[in-house]
């Protein structure tokens, strides 16, 4: 849990301080200043990845949710998603387990948010536990995901996804 809870932590930060542009963190998410600019391109090990079965059938994360914000497949849901309404849109936070491991989750959302439009804006590797994030751009929608996959010690893989659907 306090591995799951850095890693959070470590993200969240590398994600703010790439959307920062003087501004408070969340001014600067809500009004969509992404630096899509800043991505990097897709290692050879993602990119030969393949989706799990039943991926085009992938459950929404939560009513309204757009195409990139679903839950992975064969997943099980630690509780409801939460929702919210900002400034830029709808978006929402699910938390989740799987049996995956967290590069195939990983790879699995990044091939999601590109079948989108969206661009990386940030990825993370760090031993058990991997992040990847992406948005439309300063020129979009305001469209945003984030996904954090934990490998947890001798257990399944905790994800976290949170998304904003943008206007």
């Amino acid at each position: 849990m306090k591995r799951s809870l850095a890693t959070t932590a470590a993200v969240a930060a590398m994600v703010l301080a790439g959307c920062s542009g003087g501004e408070p963190a969340e001014e600067a998410v809500a009004a969509g200043d992404v630096a899509a600019e800043t991505s990097a391109p897709a290692t050879e090990a993602e990119a030969r990845i393949a989706p799990p079965a039943g991926a085009a059938s992938a459950m929404p994360a939560a009513a309204g949710a757009p195409a990139f914000a679903v839950i992975y497949p064969g997943a099980e849901l630690k509780g409801p998603a939460t929702v919210a309404q900002s400034p830029v849109g709808p978006g929402g936070i699910v938390q989740f387990t799987t049996d995956a491991d967290p590069e195939t989750v990983i790879a699995f959302y990044r091939q999601r948010a590109e079948a989108a439009g969206l661009k990386q804006i940030n990825s993370m590797n760090r031993g058990d536990a991997q992040a990847y994030s992406a948005g439309d751009g300063a020129n979009g929608r305001g469209q945003l995901m984030q996904v954090i996959a934990t490998r947890i010690e001798e257990g399944p893989t905790d994800v976290q996804l949170d998304w904003t659907s943008g206007k």
